[in-house]
């Protein structure tokens, strides 16, 4: 069985801190769901006062199955929570619920990264799907060009990541703001909501190291594959 060398130099660190990045999500979650707040507010109580001090109006609610499976959908201007968030009083819930307001205050404004990666999304998708089929039909009938074009093809992947990462962090200030102003969690408790978002930022950030020595690894393949042709 072959094992691809590159793979475990630089991707597999990667994965690793990723699926480290994701237990420590989930137990900062886990441990602040736990935690009430003393307004004893919702997380979706929470999203509507992060909207109505940025003075978005017309986002419409829906709730989705599943935990952490929150999001804000700019397509229909739908804020989706999840049990564990929308309906539930915890520290935990307003950070995440807050976090998907801010999406929707972003998108509200015009914040011009979410409205770049909003335009990326079909070709990140087609080249997701065309990248490793060029490269491996180019490196099997030795035509580097079109291996280097399924890589260009992953590039976009790479690109969409890297402008994920500052989209969400904005998202979490912009929710942070709002509760200080609004006064929805006092210090200790905005505290949690803090830990909470920042042990999300940092699946992001691990999602696009992955996506970082991915890109390398694919570029170091074919490089070598050309040189020993």
């Amino acid at each position: 069985m072959y094992i691809d060398p590159l793979y475990i130099i630089l991707v597999m660190p990667a994965v690793i801190l990723a699926f480290i990045a994701q237990i420590g999500v989930k137990t900062t979650f886990s441990k602040y769901s736990k935690v009430s707040p003393a307004r004893r507010i919702t997380g979706e109580d929470a999203a509507r006062a992060v909207l109505r001090a940025n003075g978005v109006e017309g986002v419409r609610f829906e709730y989705v199955a599943g935990d952490l499976t929150d999001h804000f959908d700019p397509k229909t201007n739908t804020i989706r929570l999840s049990g564990s968030v929308g309906s539930a009083s915890s520290i935990a819930a307003i950070g995440v619920a807050a976090h998907e307001a801010g999406h929707a205050v972003q998108h509200a404004k015009g914040y011009a990264l979410i409205k770049f990666r909003m335009a990326i999304i079909p070709i990140t998708n087609i080249g997701s799907m065309l990248a490793f089929p060029l490269i491996l039909i180019g490196i099997l009938i030795e035509m580097t060009a079109l291996a280097y074009l399924g890589i260009a093809f992953f590039g976009f992947s790479t690109v969409f990541q890297l402008v994920t990462l500052p989209v969400e962090l904005n998202a979490s200030k912009r929710a942070v703001q709002a509760i200080k102003n609004e006064g929805l969690l006092d210090g200790d408790e905005l505290k949690g909501a803090k830990k909470t978002l920042t042990a999300a930022a940092m699946t992001y950030l691990a999602a696009l190291f992955v996506s970082v020595m991915q890109l390398l690894r694919l570029v170091l393949m074919v490089g070598g594959s050309r040189r020993r042709d």
